[in-house]
């Protein structure tokens, strides 16, 4: 069934737009939060931002992998098509939980760095928060990469075929049809 944009259930590329929003409204929730609850709260944990540099790291191996792969470079083995597809939903969820852990990280580092000055557990909890604004950064890149790293290339045949004779006069690029 083809809605007006083009067949409907086809998952599309990431939007920025998404990200920014979804990490801004968690830097908001996250400040809320800690402005009202600091006290009855423990020092932050090192696992969860060392956890999203372990995920960016196997996610970047992957994505460089993935396009290798199917480009077909030489040393570079087949990869199954639903492997790929789950690398793709992969990149997509990792980049939005990335923006929701930064946005998070974001909020608690700037709310203890302007009470820097005047709480005691400040220090203790700063370089954790701040390495998790970090960590999530290197996360949405990494998934970004692996979703991007994803896509087929347009084969030479559609490279020849004008865009407006592709697939009964749909006008979109073979990227957009290769999400």
């Amino acid at each position: 069934m083809n809605g007006p944009n083009g067949p409907k259930g086809r998952m599309e590329p990431t939007s920025p737009a998404t990200l920014v929003i979804a990490a801004l409204a968690t830097t908001a929730l996250a400040w809320i939060a800690i402005s009202n609850f600091w006290n009855s709260l423990p020092t932050l944990p090192w696992l969860p931002p060392l956890t999203l540099i372990g995920l960016a790291i196997f996610e970047g191996i992957e994505a460089y992998s993935t396009r290798n792969r199917i480009l077909r470079k030489e040393g570079a083995g087949p990869l199954q098509p639903l492997v790929i597809a789950r690398y793709a939903v992969l990149g997509k969820a990792s980049a939005l939980v990335a923006a929701l852990f930064g946005g998070m990280y974001v909020g608690l580092s700037t709310w203890l760095l302007t009470q820097r000055g005047v709480l005691a557990k400040v220090s203790e909890n700063l370089p954790q928060a701040l390495l998790g604004v970090a960590a999530s950064i290197v996360l949405i890149a990494a998934a970004l990469w692996l979703e991007r790293s994803c896509r087929v290339p347009p084969s030479e045949r559609d490279k020849d075929v004008p865009r407006q004779n592709r697939q009964g006069g749909n006008d979109r690029a073979p990227d957009d049809q290769n999400a």
